[in-house]
């Protein structure tokens, strides 16, 4: 699909939303697959209505949470899809519209059907402006009740601008998207961040590393963007698909949503003859707010970049900006980021210092200006008293010629509090103990971070977006010191 039909979609779609009584800033929750429909839909219903895509793996208790708590006006699924969103829009007098690909149309053209009994004028119709929120996405909610995050067209539209400029992206390159579509990182770094720069994004059904250097052969794109968990499982295929590597076009390979370990990072550019472009983001920024630089510039092994976008410091306990090298909290505000959590004054008062939104990473800025994460302030293990970053932990595990996946978190302890665990899952074909990795660890480690406890599994538990969560892994585990 070209821009002129996209655009032209975008049109109609608002004409039919309007028509069925839904206008600027009215939510519609979105329950589609990945794949051009879904991108194409994001892009149509956010130019004249609020987006909320979600899950479509979610139940039916977690549908009847999300659409209750976005006060969504009407929700789109994909025609004849079954999901158990339809029944709790049922139970919610939530009417649902259906899209239908228009299979005879180019990539991700689509028609909606609504029920008859739907229309009305909207409130506010038309285009959206500036100041109207696009999009609304709530957090992780790993520790606490997830939050509303509203983002202006304003904040979307800034952060498309900030990912293309690093990037140097044109309207020659072509993304591979391997994101899921429902998690801000696909949408605004594959999807946006392309249209905003004239590119093309090609939408796949969602990850597969068994069709991915399929795809390369086939797409011939330019980059593609991926959480660290999706790039070590290319790697664990890349050996018996170097030819394909070889003959990809790649000017560059993206990686965000959690740290890349810097050995995966050399690895990556090893298959790949490309530059990996680690950068830094999350949903309240509207995806990006660091990123290190393209080539000839240099681009550090564990650090997640410079300021791209949104001004970065760091902060500590009371509120003071700190020097760089001084380990604290990461603080930004810029035009891409949200003016607050929705309906949430506890949070916010918490969220925001003196105009800084705290983003409760820990970090520091180095003498060049480059950002090094530390942990999530909530992952630190707090081992009786001592503070341990598990980002630490887990580089110098992945040094073991074993290991080809680590993650490191707390485990609770009666007299410590916590201690330190590590979940590992060894390279094919490979062996290694708990006590000699301990052993490994502790000959670069000061003893109080070296691991207590070691476990092998064949595959760690992951998020829907594919990150690997530390927050609650132990009792996911059955694990306790």
């Amino acid at each position: 699909m070209s821009f002129g039909p996209l655009r032209s979609l975008a049109e109609r779609t608002c004409a039919d939303l309007n028509r069925l009584g839904i206008g600027r800033n009215d939510r519609v929750a979105m329950v589609l697959p990945n794949g051009p429909e879904m991108a194409a839909a994001f892009v149509a219903v956010g130019a004249g209505a609020t987006t909320a895509p979600l899950n479509p793996a979610y139940r039916h208790d977690e549908f009847d949470f999300y659409l209750t708590d976005l006060k969504a006006r009407a929700l789109l699924v994909l025609a004849g899809m079954e999901t158990p969103a339809r029944a709790v829009a049922a139970e919610r007098g939530i009417p649902v519209i259906e899209l239908e690909p228009a299979t005879a149309a180019p990539a991700g053209s689509f028609v909606l059907r609504a029920p008859s009994a739907m229309r009305g004028r909207p409130d506010v119709g038309g285009a959206a402006g500036p100041e109207d929120i696009a999009l609304v996405l709530h957090t992780s909610g790993t520790t606490s009740r997830p939050k509303i995050v509203p983002l202006t067209q304003a904040n979307i539209c800034a952060s498309a601008g900030h990912i293309g400029t690093a990037l140097s992206l044109a309207p020659s390159d072509i993304c591979l998207n391997i994101m899921p579509l429902f998690h801000i990182h696909g949408l605004m770094a594959a999807v946006l961040s392309s249209l905003r720069a004239g590119a093309a994004v090609c939408c796949t059904p969602g990850f597969n590393a068994l069709k991915f250097f399929a795809w390369l052969e086939e797409v011939r794109p330019t980059w593609y963007t991926a959480v660290p968990t999706m790039h070590q499982a290319i790697l664990a295929r890349g050996e018996r698909n170097r030819d394909a590597a070889s003959r990809a076009r790649l000017r560059l390979i993206r990686s965000s949503s959690s740290s890349l370990p810097p050995q995966v990072m050399t690895a990556v550019e090893d298959l790949f003859g490309a530059p990996v472009i680690e950068s830094y983001g999350m949903t309240e920024a509207a995806h990006q707010m660091a990123s290190n630089p393209l080539p000839p510039r240099a681009r550090k092994p564990g650090f997640v970049g410079l300021p791209a976008g949104p001004e970065v410091a760091i902060m500590d306990e009371q509120g003071a900006l700190l020097a760089n090298g001084s380990i604290g909290e990461v603080v930004i505000r810029g035009p891409n980021v949200t003016k607050g959590y929705e309906n949430n004054p506890e949070a916010n008062a918490k969220a925001f210092t003196n105009g800084w939104f705290r983003t409760g990473d820990q970090g520091a800025l180095d003498g060049d200006g480059y950002l090094q994460l530390t942990g999530r302030l909530k992952e630190l293990i707090n081992r009786g008293g001592e503070k341990i970053s598990p980002l630490e932990v887990d580089t110098i595990l992945m040094d073991h010629p074993a290991v080809q996946q680590v993650i490191t978190f707390a485990m609770p302890h009666g007299k410590l509090g916590e201690e330190v665990c590590a979940a590992i899952v060894l390279r094919e074909g490979m062996s290694a103990t708990e006590r000699e990795m301990r052993d490994f660890a502790a000959t670069r480690l000061a003893d109080f971070k070296v691991p207590r406890k070691i476990v092998f599994l064949p595959e760690i538990p992951k998020g829907a977006t594919g990150k690997l969560q530390r927050i609650g892994l132990a009792e996911k585990l059955g694990l306790k010191a």
